[in-house]
């Protein structure tokens, strides 16, 4: 009896840092997107993506209606790799959220951004990503943008 106890533990024990470190995993994945995105370098943004990734953003119309917005990825990749140099902007994540299930993962961040030092919204990003060859991608990436926040 004394065995099998043991050996559950163990089991458990290797089950949760099994789903620590994909967890810390996907983390890095999208850490690296956020770094190739303040850097506005395309190749490191590239490497973090599936080839087919889907685009969305959550946001309120002119009328204060929501809207469901869908974006091309490469237009999404062009926009940022175009902003002019001189041009400061900055995505803060403010925490990460992360759900692991054999090769799916989902990951809720909540964000400020930051254009030219002046605080322009916040939201919340929701990353899907699949594990494709022992690498995790982000595959459907969805957001939220709001002015109304509250800034401390």
């Amino acid at each position: 009896m004394k065995n099998y106890i043991f050996f559950i533990a163990i089991m458990i024990t290797s089950f949760s840092f099994s789903q620590s470190s994909e967890s810390d995993n996907v983390k890095a994945t999208i850490e690296r997107f956020f770094e190739g995105f303040h850097k506005q370098d395309s190749t490191i943004i590239l490497e973090t993506v599936g080839k087919d990734i889907k685009m969305q953003s959550i946001g309120k119309n002119r009328e204060g209606k929501a809207v469901l917005n869908t974006s091309e990825f490469k237009k999404f990749l062009n926009s940022i790799v175009s902003i002019p140099k001189e041009k400061t902007f900055k995505e803060e994540l403010l925490g990460f959220n992360i759900q692991v299930d054999g090769d799916m993962a989902h990951a809720w961040t909540p964000y400020n951004f930051w254009f030219d030092k002046n605080f322009s919204h916040c939201g919340v990003n929701s990353f899907q990503l699949f594990k494709q060859e022992g690498t995790w991608k982000i595959i459907y990436l969805i957001d939220t943008r709001r002015r109304d926040c509250k800034q401390e």
